[in-house]
């Protein structure tokens, strides 16, 4: 039976000791904590005289055998004491009754965590003290000497998080079939470590953009350097996509990495689909030229219609783009495409110059790779610049 049975609540004083903070686990939602735990009461029932007032110290044998307070540790999944070589439980009780009893803990405890920030975020985890039997009427559960009851070790190291601070609180529980209880609280924050995942996550996926745009500097005619840019930077931005998904739980909120790495996928996405844009309005474009060029004065039936006829749209390659030293109009240069005809006065019985004359033809199919150049990368950047104000 406690000590004082049927009087006041017996004050029990803990303190602990943090030996590691070993995982973190965002996919499980918990964390894994090995500790010294140590309790303090009185108990008269164990006095003993002593001349010199030195304590006796004890193993876990003798804990069996006299009352020790029934904590337990509340959310926890898995806990263990630890046993090699024996198990690591001591027992020191002074001549006045004052007991100290500690023992060496492992426990894993569930970690309620937001990653509507990831990978920006920070994480507060609590592992929580508890007496499983004694109301506050019977126990009086406390810290010892406050928020210095909780001691870490400054070797603690995470990979992916630095500790910020440890803190102590005490509150008190209520269940309805049982009543309050005292709850003593160790609170640790955690802020996550981004440089890992720019290196991982960030700067690939923002390369993959960025190499996406080498396609509006290629010829809008080289379908076979286009179209596997393109498909080669969509495909891995999806599997950029899937390895940071594979490691996370599936929650049912939007992460901050998530955003980045889909708003990435849709510029990516984008380059393609403005491709097939180009490649389209061209080939509208080589149908009017086609016209046109059936539409052009024949020569048949004109003497020596084969010397006439310089060359058959040779002057300039209908295919062939470029400036031809043409005014700007609106700031920009357009293109054009002259076909040429020399056409010779058949009056004249081939003695006068041949009469040139010119058809000027205006097109504008790459005034989108124009555009593109300058609008996506504005469009990422200024994307850049208000995700990382919001979520640094």
């Amino acid at each position: 039976m406690r000590p004082g049975f049927g009087g006041p609540a017996i004050p029990v004083g803990v303190d602990v000791q943090v030996e590691s903070l070993d995982t973190i686990s965002e996919v499980d939602m918990d964390f894994t904590m090995t500790l010294y735990l140590r309790h303090y009461w009185k108990d008269e029932r164990l006095a003993f005289p002593s001349n010199t007032n030195q304590s006796m110290t004890f193993d876990g044998r003798l804990v069996k055998k006299i009352w020790v307070p029934d904590m337990f540790f509340v959310h926890s999944k898995r806990s263990f004491i630890h046993d090699t070589t024996t198990d690591n439980v001591m027992l020191r009780v002074y001549p006045d009754g004052k007991v100290l009893y500690s023992l060496r803990v492992t426990v894993t405890a569930m970690c309620n965590m937001d990653l509507s920030r990831f990978p920006l975020d920070t994480q507060t985890c609590s592992l929580e003290i508890e007496s499983y039997a004694y109301t506050d009427d019977d126990l009086m559960l406390y810290w010892k000497k406050g928020n210095a009851s909780l001691q870490t070790d400054e070797r603690i190291s995470l990979s992916q998080f630095l500790i910020q601070k440890f803190h102590t609180t005490t509150k008190l529980a209520f269940y309805s079939s049982t009543g309050w209880y005292n709850r003593l609280y160790i609170t640790f924050t955690l802020r996550r470590h981004i440089f890992f995942f720019l290196l991982q996550t960030y700067f690939p996926a923002t390369l993959m953009v960025m190499l996406s745009w080498v396609s509006f500097w290629i010829d809008r005619r080289a379908v076979p350097a286009r179209v596997p840019l393109g498909i080669t930077t969509v495909l891995t931005m999806s599997t950029i996509i899937t390895g940071v998904n594979a490691s996370m739980p599936r929650v049912s909120y939007i992460k901050a990495v998530d955003i980045y790495l889909w708003v990435s996928f849709v510029f990516v996405f984008l380059s393609v689909i403005e491709y097939a844009a180009v490649n389209y309005l061209t080939t509208v474009q080589e149908r009017k030229e086609r016209k046109l060029r059936d539409r052009l004065p024949c020569t048949c039936g004109m003497p020596h219609a084969s010397t006439l006829l310089n060359s058959s749209y040779s002057d300039v390659d209908v295919n062939t783009t470029g400036n031809y030293g043409m005014p700007e109009e609106n700031g920009d240069k357009r293109e054009r495409i002259l076909v040429q005809l020399a056409l010779a006065d058949g009056r004249t019985g081939g003695r006068g110059k041949g009469v040139r004359g010119y058809a000027s033809i205006w097109i504008d199919t790459h005034a989108i790779d124009k555009y593109s150049r300058v609008i996506f990368p504005g469009a990422y950047t200024l994307f850049n610049i208000i995700y990382w104000t919001i979520y640094s």
